[in-house]
C-alpha cells in the first residue's frame, strides 16, 4: 500500500492524529468526532449519513451491535415505495446504487488501531496476525479504519485459516484452497466442475491468465497437465496461489509470472475465468467481479490466437449474467470471437448452485434466476 494519509480531529480537549486505512480507496474523512456506548443508533446513524466519522471509544462488542443497528437503517424501506425498475438494467444499477451508499454510511463507524495493530478498547479482539496478513507488518504508527472492513478483513483471515473445499481437485474429502484477503475465494464451484470435466487437448503445457488462489492452475495440474504458467499482475494473488500450490504438492508443477494476461510463448491450452459483469469496480477487491469495458475479456480473445500452439485450444470460462442484466448485448461474445480469428469448437454449460439463484428477494433474482455459465473451447480460425 502506498503512504498512508493522515487524519486529525479534536478529542477530549486534545488533538489527535493517525493514518487513514481504507482498501477501498475511501477518501480520508474530514469530520471525525470520538463516539462512546451513550451514542444511541438513530443517532449515530443520522451522523454518519451527515457525513461525520466516529471514532469508538468503548466495548468493541457494542461498536459490532452498533453497526448491525445502523445496517438495519440503511435497509429500511422508505414510507413512499420507489417504482419498480422498468429493466433488469435498472434494477443492475439502483442495486449496486444503493449498496454504495450503505456502504459509505456504514464505514463511518472507525475502530483506532495501535501502532501494532492492536485494539486499546474493552473485549477488543487480537487482530494483529489478520491484519499483518492484509496490509503487511505494522509501521508503528497508529492508524484509523472502519470496523465493516476490519471485520471483513478478519472474515478473511478465518477463510484463509479453514479454506474451501474444492470437490474439483479430488475424492472426498475434497482438498482445499485458502484464499488470502483481497483474493476472490472460489466459493461458486461449479466452473470448476466444468473445467474438471472438459477433454484435454494436451497434457504437456497450459497457461492460466489471471490465476487468483491459483484454483484453476492447480485443477490443470491434477489432473495430468505436466506444466503450468500462472499469470497474475496482483501480488497478493500470485502470494495466494504459491501459498496454496504449495499446500497442495503442485509447486514443482506451476510457475507463476507476473503479467497482464499472457506470459511469453504458446501453449495447447490457454484457459481464463475474467470477471463476469462489464461494469466499473467501485473499489479495488471489486475487480474480481467487474471488468470495466470488459477490457480483461477482449484482451485475452484479441491474444489468444497469438499464444496457442498449432491445433491448441482456448477455454473460455464465463457466465451470462451480463446479458440477463443487459451490461453486454446478446450475440455480442460470439462477435468478440469471430474477430478474434476464432471459431467455437464445443461449448458446455452448467446452472449456478449458489444461493442467490433461488432467492425471490434479491433484486437481481430475475436476471440470476436465468444466469448459465458456460466454458467455451475456442481454437483459431483457419
Amino acid at each position: 500500500m502506498s503512504e498512508l494519509p493522515w487524519v486529525e480531529w479534536e478529542e477530549d480537549g486534545a488533538s489527535r492524529r493517525a493514518r487513514w486505512r481504507s482498501e477501498a480507496g475511501v477518501a480520508p474523512p474530514r469530520h471525525l468526532r470520538a463516539a462512546r456506548d451513550t451514542l444511541s443508533a438513530d443517532a449515530a446513524y443520522r451522523l454518519a449519513s451527515e457525513g461525520h466519522a466516529l471514532v469508538w471509544r468503548s466495548d468493541f462488542h457494542n461498536a459490532r451491535q452498533l453497526l448491525q443497528a445502523m445496517g438495519r437503517r440503511a435497509e429500511r424501506k422508505p414510507r413512499k415505495a420507489a417504482p419498480r425498475p422498468a429493466t433488469p438494467t435498472e434494477a443492475f444499477h439502483l442495486h449496486r446504487q444503493a449498496q454504495g451508499q450503505r456502504a459509505r454510511i456504514l464505514g463511518r463507524l472507525l475502530i483506532p488501531l495501535e501502532g501494532d495493530y492492536s485494539i486499546d478498547l474493552p473485549r477488543a479482539p487480537d487482530v494483529r496476525q489478520a491484519c499483518t496478513e492484509a496490509w503487511g507488518p505494522a509501521d508503528g504508527e497508529p492508524s484509523l479504519v472502519a470496523l465493516r472492513e476490519l471485520l471483513g478483513l478478519v472474515g478473511a483471515h478465518e477463510w484463509r485459516k479453514k479454506g474451501v473445499e474444492i470437490a474439483a481437485l479430488g475424492p472426498a474429502p475434497p482438498p482445499r484452497i485458502h484464499p488470502h484477503y483481497g483474493v476472490f475465494s472460489p466459493v461458486r464451484g461449479e466452473y470448476l466442475d466444468l473445467i474438471a470435466k472438459a477433454p484435454l487437448p494436451s497434457t504437456e503445457l497450459a497457461f492460466d491468465i489471471g490465476t487468483g488462489t491459483g484454483v484453476i492452475a492447480a485443477v490443470l495440474a491434477r489432473r495430468g497437465v505436466r506444466r503450468v504458467q500462472a499469470t497474475d499482475l496482483d501480488p497478493r494473488a500470485l502470494a495466494c496461489a504459491a501459498d496454496n500450490l504449495a499446500r497442495l504438492g503442485l509447486a514443482d508443477r506451476v510457475e507463476l509470472v507476473r503479467a497482464d494476461l499472457f506470459p511469453p510463448g504458446r501453449a495447447p491450452l490457454v484457459i481464463c475465468n475474467p470477471p463476469w459483469l462489464p461494469a466499473r469496480p467501485s473499489a479495488p477487491l471489486e475487480r474480481a467481479i467487474y471488468d470495466e469495458d470488459s477490457r480483461m475479456l477482449r484482451g485475452f480473445l484479441a491474444g489468444l490466437r497469438d499464444h496457442l500452439a498449432p491445433g491448441g485450444e482456448g477455454w473460455l470460462v464465463i457466465s451470462d449474467l451480463a446479458e440477463h442484466l443487459g451490461l453486454r448485448a446478446p450475440g455480442e461474445l460470439t462477435s468478440l470471437i469471430e474477430a478474434a480469428g476464432l471459431h467455437v469448437v464445443a461449448r458446455a454449460d452448467i446452472r449456478p448452485r449458489h444461493p442467490k439463484a433461488f432467492d425471490p428477494a434479491d433484486p437481481l433474482h430475475s436476471a440470476r434466476a436465468r444466469e448459465v455459465t458456460s466454458l467455451w473451447r475456442l481454437a483459431a480460425r483457419e
